[in-house]
């Protein structure tokens, strides 16, 4: 039976609203305009570090880590005020754990915020391994990041659910196979496809 390794934001859950509001926190503390969401939308999937460098980067300015410690403060506390899974995320978790999957979370996002999110939506208990971007030294697209996760969940064969290139990049340098979340922020090559969440336990089946 595969382990089954989601990515979070984009995959999971819908947290733009969220995301892109602490974004325009963190600027007009500098007097900045906000970003429009779609605008937010596309910085989203390589850590809360690069998300808020390409941020500040459009007004023109540089980013500090103060900047970077203050956004991820005021993120942790309104991760869940509009953010919610994807319409069909959490039958289909149901369904995998009924059926006696073994499922983790490989994120970019930071462990602590990654870990609020889901306890505040109640998902956190689907899962029996959660991974985030600053808990090992290396990230998505870097398949170590990945592969911590899932020799935390057992080290037997997995699969990768990701809506973002890195997720399927880490998978195939994994040598595992990758799912692609067509729902999300993303876009990327895979060929495994899912449009809607779904569709998942199939395409796993057709996969083991």
């Amino acid at each position: 039976m595969r382990a089954v390794v989601f990515d979070l934001d984009g995959t999971l859950i819908d947290s733009l609203p969220d995301i892109a509001s602490s974004v325009n926190v963190s600027l007009a503390r500098h007097g900045f305009a906000p970003l429009p969401a779609p605008e937010v939308e596309r910085m989203i999937g390589d850590g809360a570090k690069v998300l808020l460098t390409k941020a500040f980067a459009a007004r023109g300015a540089a980013m500090t880590e103060v900047d970077l410690d203050e956004f991820v403060a005021h993120y942790t506390i309104h991760s869940a005020d509009e953010t919610a899974p994807y319409p069909g995320i959490v039958e289909t978790l149901r369904v995998l754990r009924a059926t006696g999957h073994k499922l983790g979370v490989c994120t970019n996002k930071p462990e602590a915020a990654a870990r609020e999110v889901l306890s505040l939506l109640h998902l956190d208990a689907y899962f029996d391994v959660i991974t985030g971007g600053d808990a090992t030294p290396f990230r998505k697209p870097d398949p170590r990041h990945l592969a911590a996760t899932i020799a935390a969940l057992g080290d037997g064969p997995a699969v990768m659910i990701g809506d973002h290139h890195n997720d399927i990049a880490a998978a195939t340098a994994c040598g595992i196979p990758a799912i692609f979340a067509a729902w999300g922020y993303g876009a990327a090559e895979s060929r495994y496809v899912a449009r809607h969440p779904r569709e998942l336990p199939g395409i796993i089946r057709e996969i083991s």
